[in-house]
Order: C-alpha cells, then sequence, then structure tokens
C-alpha cells in the first residue's frame, strides 16, 4: 500500500482527511496512533516529530505530507478521483480554500478547545478561555447561517474541501455549544453527517465516542 495514513479515529482533522480519501475511493492504510502509548508515541515520532496527526506517508514518492487541508491537496494533485475537492478555477478554488481555513480556525481549534478542557483535572479548568471559545463559536455559527440560507453546500451547489473541514468540528461543536438557535447551520450538519464519505467517518469513530465528554 503506498499510502500510510498516521491517525485517530477520534481525532477531528483526521476525519476531515479521511473524509477526501472515502469521496474518492483513494486506497490508503490506516495506522492508529495512540499518543498515551510508548511504543505508539515512539514509531510516530520518526515518521513525523511535531507527534500531530494527521500525517500522510506516500511511500512511492517518498513524501511526508501534514496538516489536512495540504494532506487533501495534495491527494488531489497526485491521487485525483471523481470527486474534484478543490475546483479549477483559481478565484473559485480560493473560495474554497479560505473557507477551509475559517472552519478549521474559528470552528475546529474552539470546540476542541471546550472538549478538551472537560478532561482536564478540577483544578485545571480554564472558565475564561472555554468561555471565549464559546463566544467564538457562537460568532462563526452566526456567520455560516448566513451563508447556508442559500447553499447546499460550504460554497454552493459543490461538495469540495470546505466542507470535508465543516463536517467533523460540526459534528462536535453540538456538544460543545448547540445549535439550537442556528436552524440552517443545523441543517447543514445533518446533510453532512448524512454524506456517505463522513457517515463512514463516523461509523469507524463509534466505537470510540464514549471517550468524548458531551457535558
Amino acid at each position: 500500500m503506498s499510502l500510510l495514513l498516521y491517525m485517530h479515529p477520534l481525532s477531528s482533522f483526521c476525519h476531515k482527511v479521511l473524509i477526501a480519501l472515502y469521496e474518492n475511493d483513494t486506497p490508503f492504510e490506516p495506522r492508529m496512533v495512540r499518543l498515551d502509548d510508548e511504543a505508539s508515541r515512539e514509531d510516530f515520532r520518526k515518521v513525523w516529530p511535531i507527534l500531530r496527526f494527521p500525517v500522510l506517508r506516500d511511500e512511492a514518492r517518498g513524501r511526508t505530507v501534514p496538516e489536512s487541508s495540504i494532506i487533501i491537496e495534495y491527494l488531489a494533485l497526485h491521487y485525483p478521483g471523481r470527486t474534484a475537492l478543490l475546483p479549477a478555477d483559481p478565484q473559485a478554488a480560493l473560495e474554497v480554500r479560505e473557507r477551509d481555513r475559517f472552519f478549521d480556525l474559528y470552528l475546529h481549534v474552539p470546540t476542541q478547545k471546550i472538549i478538551t478542557d472537560r478532561l482536564r483535572p478540577e483544578d485545571g479548568h480554564d472558565p475564561v478561555g472555554v468561555a471565549q471559545a464559546r463566544a467564538q463559536l457562537r460568532t462563526a455559527y452566526a456567520l455560516v447561517e448566513q451563508d447556508m440560507r442559500e447553499r447546499t453546500w460550504a460554497t454552493g451547489d459543490t461538495f469540495t474541501m470546505a466542507d470535508c473541514a465543516t463536517a467533523p468540528p460540526l459534528f462536535y461543536s453540538d456538544w460543545a455549544e448547540p445549535l439550537d438557535d442556528f436552524p440552517h447551520l443545523a441543517a447543514y450538519r445533518r446533510r453532512l453527517m448524512e454524506r456517505p464519505s463522513f457517515a463512514r467517518a463516523l461509523r469507524e469513530a463509534e466505537p470510540y465516542l464514549q471517550y468524548v465528554p458531551k457535558a
């Protein structure tokens, strides 16, 4: 197998890459990383010393590719499939990249802040940081809610890398800051969860979801 994906089934950034792989039935071998296991951690360190996943290793090309957005673009360049996740038109591609960064920075990051804070010991919580993350999420929700009044997917009628980016944090962010006041965003979340590529990633994550604190 030429492509090895170093990942964990609970990671939202790993889900983002899995969606792209499953959209195009791209063959790959998943390599589960457990950072709490010394042997697994040290094996991963040899591939990527930063110890952050996902990381794609392309054995055929001798390339190690970190970071979810870069991995998706690498796949589009070297392993294209039936679903073009990045438009050929430069302006349309720029819009997809802008949405991708928006979702990573303003949905992914604050959602992780809120949920990981729940895993901290009682004397290690960060209530100020969590309140800031909640406020940022609601601001992002409001902006996306406005967009989704007239869109099926993140940038229009076509599923793109931007949707790969928003599906995982929207799945988890509803546990962090519910979408009750954002009906169009909630409907978009349902469409994303029904997308076969993301539904498959969620099925694979299901045995591990019990370890994610919902409140």
